[in-house]
């Protein structure tokens, strides 16, 4: 019998990586920059958090600080990331590069950037098993609240989560929010439909670019961060992430550029993600077609939505194009 109590806790587990990748890259999407570096982003934010953990635990000789074993991995993951924001925006805004070829550059970066630093950590460790448990950090991160246990399928479903899961799912419904209902969302909105209309009506399309580059990496990045030390449970190993990169760039689309529908669209990515755990009898083969459905699903919304042509459900018109003020 399929158990639904147990699925969904684990495909919200699975999902929140791709809410936070996805959230991310809708802002910047919503500017014109197409970032195909989020993969890689999420990489070196998931890194950066190891290391800042790592170095925390190893200097720390008594019990760990709650409050600096959350706020050393976190603001280490988002100024690894942002690092990465500014590298991109430099070449695709200020240098005008194109921006599919440096968005693949910067993926193919981020996941040697993380495996270097990984392999490095994990021989500083010296363990047998190729891997870095963060285990006593991770408890941190992972703690839900203790009411959840008492309320059976409710608190399971609904409670049984750490604080990213819900920090992921604000921060989708306050991008949805700014982007639809504010001054700076119109602004920002305008710049990736038509640049040099925005440019002329006095906005500034270089700053709102590099501010939504940036942010967008930052909230990415945090994925990076939820997968090692939520998902996993502190147990950092080198190319594990797998395809969750592309899987919320993936997102971005089925979800129309809208944050607010991510939430909903990521626990579905990461049901379909792991569906073939919850049926009996997959073998092998099929468990990779099953990891197939959320790119199907993206496919054939994808075809649903050009078919339809309603504007509101299309990409920003202005997306992945340099723009040239000078041809204004």
């Amino acid at each position: 019998m399929f158990d639904l109590v147990a699925f969904i806790p684990r495909a919200v587990m699975q999902g929140m990586p791709l809410l936070f990748g996805c959230t991310g890259e809708t802002i910047s999407e919503k500017a014109g920059s197409l970032n195909l570096g989020i993969p890689g982003v999420m990489y070196v934010g998931g890194i950066c958090g190891v290391i800042g953990s790592f170095l925390y635990e190893q200097a720390c000789e008594g019990p760990l600080n709650p409050f600096l074993a959350i706020f050393i991995p976190m603001f280490a993951c988002l100024m690894g990331s942002l690092l990465m924001g500014l590298l991109f925006s430099f070449l695709t805004v200020t240098l005008r590069a194109n921006q599919n070829v440096v968005g693949l550059a910067m993926t193919t970066f981020g996941v040697g950037f993380g495996n270097f630093f990984g392999g490095s950590l994990i021989k500083l460790t010296g363990g047998a098993v190729p891997s870095i448990a963060l285990s006593e950090t991770s408890q941190f991160f992972s703690r839900h609240l203790a009411i959840a246990d008492n309320l059976g399928w409710f608190g399971k479903i609904f409670l049984s989560y750490g604080f990213l899961t819900y920090l992921a799912i604000a921060i989708a419904i306050v991008t949805a929010y700014v982007l639809k209902h504010t001054r700076t969302g119109l602004e920002l909105r305008a710049v990736g439909e038509n640049p040099a209309t925005a440019d002329a009506a006095g906005i500034n399309v270089n700053r709102y670019k590099y501010c939504a580059i940036c942010i967008g990496c930052m909230i990415a990045g945090l994925g990076g961060l939820f997968y090692v030390m939520d998902y996993a449970s502190g147990v950092w190993s080198n190319d594990a992430f797998g395809d969750r990169g592309w899987l919320a760039i993936a997102l971005v689309i089925f979800t129309l550029w809208k944050p607010n529908f991510a939430i909903f669209g990521s626990i579905v990515f990461g049901g379909l993600y792991i569906l073939h755990l919850f049926i009996p009898g997959v073998g092998m083969a099929a468990k990779e077609l099953y990891k197939m459905l959320p790119y199907i699903v993206t496919i054939v919304v994808l075809i649903f939505t050009s078919v339809r042509k309603r504007r509101e459900d299309q990409p920003p018109e202005s997306l992945g194009l340099p723009y040239f003020r000078e041809d204004r």
